[in-house]
């Protein structure tokens, strides 16, 4: 058995450290003020509660071999445990509970974020309950499997198929090698659906002989996520999940929710069975399973469910061991709050005298009926506490961000560690909230139309006297440890001039101490990596974060045509008409591409009545992608793609389509912004 007890690394947000670029440590020691705020945190919770630490090690039946690591076919390296063995000095997995006592962490991370990284960590295969098992941090998510009476149930196959392969294999290594039946997916996020490739094959998934289940609205949800935003959304996401900081004491400990993504193979096989209607029940391989859909809650498309004969609930990612995300900060649509504390009230109502075990995709299960219960009325209350305390302050006439100042939660809400702000956080979940109703516009006329961030920074410094004077007060401003103020007023310095190092630096320095002090997982990584962005650190090649890879040839045209607008570039598209027909060989459907107004239309046409003289592209749906966005050129010579008439229009459109830019600044202007 593995003594070191070396746990989990995953995000993405979609969005790890899994494979990272050496960079020059530049990073600080904690200041007087940061250990002082480290203290206070310490002394205002109950550190020797050790229920957590129980919960966590429950079931415990085996590590993750090779010390947590796995590689893909090519021997690079997904996922790696080894560099966070820092977290736990001293602690080995076969140590019971009662014998751990929790190291109080250093001065750079705040003592509760230590706590719940530690508690992460562990990785590993666990038993839930008769028949239930999970494989626990060999990702961002949990994989649980449960044994039916022939074969298993895959409940949210990781991110990445080799995550997904191992964490089955180490099953296998401990209980009976039995067939995958099913698979279920919790929801529509690519940390539950990623690495179903790795379980089960797509041929067995498409030919039924494999049943995938979803929630009603799951793949429209899936391939959408990261679509019409994505790459501004990705390249937020490796901010958020600390995807380019170097795991450490001063760097990377975690994303609250998990450490961080696998760097894996990430695909979505479809589901071949739905779950369209709330109180569905299906018999899955001799077990009955009672469904309750939770649509727009966590995710836009998710569902829980009861197994009556184990007496095991789940709440998929709406019930989880800490404060969750009302409003992402990789950026996405708001999520409904009330929604998601009615559902998790529903799920009370149906199933709370009934679970002993509630068991999640993401960290550990709680076990009781009493604990059950207990567990989903916190997460259930935290959630409707700041929706309703937030508008209350709204229609009172505060704004969004002295509501995120000013709104405290109940002490009853505020102790218990399984609803603290490691993942999302209050401060901004009020101001997502706040924004979910009532949108970016505050109301006051001043700030209807502020003038650009650059512009309105040069006239900032101005006012303020000057580059030097500001930089004066911000370095005593430090000193005094108020390095909110210094982040923020030197922001305006970097973006009237980011040239300006001495600024740059001072700023890196705020921001770090901000980071050391957050007890948000994704506040800590977001403050660190904008330090490292100021300080000219950012590696300069990462492989990309997990997102929408592997989904875009299951978009139906209309949401692939969405995604090329977004890419048109509006500018050099005035003027110009461009038309013609793209034919999908292996769905007969034909779509007419009409760029006019400078705006791309396209819509569904009949072949037989669509203009002759209109140039016709034709081939599978999966090359007529590549192709329409430019991923790959037209062929040569005809083959299973074909041309009638002039590639002309083709040509015109694709030089209108404009490149994202995957890693454009955050803590810095663009270059060509005005």
């Amino acid at each position: 058995m593995k003594k070191v007890m070396i746990m989990a690394l995953v995000l993405a947000l979609a969005t790890g450290s899994a494979v990272q670029a050496r960079v020059e440590d530049k990073s600080k020691a904690a200041t007087e003020a940061t250990r002082q705020a480290q203290q206070t945190v310490r002394k205002s919770l109950d550190f020797t509660d050790m229920q957590a630490y129980e919960d966590a090690h429950r079931g415990f039946i085996a590590p993750l071999p090779d010390m947590g690591k796995i590689v893909d076919d090519e021997g690079r390296i997904v996922w790696n445990l080894e560099p966070y063995a820092f977290l736990a000095p001293g602690m080995t997995m076969d140590m019971p509970p009662s014998r751990i006592i929790p190291t109080e962490g250093p001065d750079t991370v705040n003592p509760s974020l230590w706590r719940q990284s530690q508690l992460v960590l562990r990785d590993g295969l666990y038993k839930v309950a008769d028949r239930i098992y999970q494989v626990r941090n060999a990702d961002l998510s949990n994989m649980t499997i449960i044994e039916g009476r022939s074969g298993l149930i895959i409940v949210d196959p990781l991110i990445s198929a080799e995550t997904a392969a191992a964490a089955l294999r180490l099953y296998k290594a401990h209980r009976p090698d039995r067939p995958v039946v099913a698979v279920i997916y919790s929801h529509s996020h690519v940390d539950h659906f990623g690495g179903a490739s790795g379980v089960i094959s797509a041929e067995d998934a498409a030919s039924g002989k494999v049943r995938v289940i979803a929630p009603a609205g799951f793949t429209a949800a899936a391939v959408t996520e990261n679509g019409l935003a994505g790459p501004a959304m990705r390249r937020r996401a490796t901010f958020m999940y600390g995807s380019l900081l170097p795991p450490g004491p001063r760097g990377h400990v975690g994303a609250g929710l998990g450490l961080t993504t696998s760097r894996g193979t990430s695909s979505l096989l479809p589901p071949n069975e739905v779950v369209n209607h709330d109180g569905q029940t299906l018999t899955i391989d001799g077990l009955t399973f009672e469904f309750q859909l939770a649509p727009n809650t966590e995710a836009p498309a998710e569902m829980h469910w009861y197994i009556p004969e184990l007496k095991a609930l789940s709440a998929a990612e709406n019930c989880t061991q800490t404060m969750h995300n009302l409003y992402t900060l990789r950026g996405a649509r708001g999520r409904d709050p009330l929604l998601w504390a009615e559902a998790l009230d529903e799920s009370l109502r149906r199933w709370g005298d009934k679970a002993e075990v509630l068991y999640g995709m993401h960290h550990w299960p709680v076990w009781g009926r009493e604990r059950v219960r207990t567990a989903l009325e916190l997460n259930r209350d935290v959630y409707r506490y700041i929706n309703d305390q937030t508008l209350r302050l709204a229609n009172k006439g505060l704004g969004m961000l002295e509501i995120a100042e000013q709104l405290r939660l109940p002490p009853e809400l505020d102790k218990p560690f399984a609803v603290r702000g490691y993942y999302g956080s209050l401060s901004h979940n009020v101001k997502g909230v706040y924004n979910y109703y009532l949108g970016w516009f505050d109301g006051n006329a001043a700030r209807l139309q502020p003038l650009p961030r650059v512009e309105a920074a040069r006239r900032y410094v101005e006012y303020m006297g000057g580059a030097e004077a500001i930089l004066a007060r911000a370095r005593e401003d430090f000193a005094r440890g108020d390095y909110r103020w210094v982040a923020q007023v030197l922001d305006h310095v970097i973006f009237a001039d980011p040239a300006n190092r001495a600024a740059r630096e001072l700023a890196a320095d705020a921001l770090e101490q901000l980071g050391y002090q957050a007890e948000s997982g994704p506040w800590r990584n977001f403050y660190l990596s904008a330090a490292q962005e100021l300080r000219g650190l950012e590696p300069a090649a990462v492989r990309p974060d997990p997102g929408a890879g592997g989904v875009t040839a299951l978009m139906p045209p209309q949401d692939f045509f969405r995604n090329l607008a977004v890419r048109l570039d509006g500018e050099r598209a005035a003027g110009k008409t461009i038309r013609f027909v793209a034919t999908f060989m292996d769905s007969g459907e034909s779509w007419l591409v009409d760029v006019r107004h400078a705006v791309l239309h396209a819509a569904p046409v009949n072949e037989a009545e669509a203009d002759k003289s209109l140039m016709r592209i034709k081939g599978p749906k999966n090359r007529l992608y590549a192709i329409l966005s430019g991923a790959q050129p037209l062929p040569r010579q005809q083959g299973e793609v074909s041309v009638d008439g002039t590639p002309a229009p083709l040509h015109a459109f694709l030089a209108l389509l404009d490149a994202a830019s995957p890693r454009f600044p955050l803590s810095l202007p663009q270059m060509d912004e005005k």
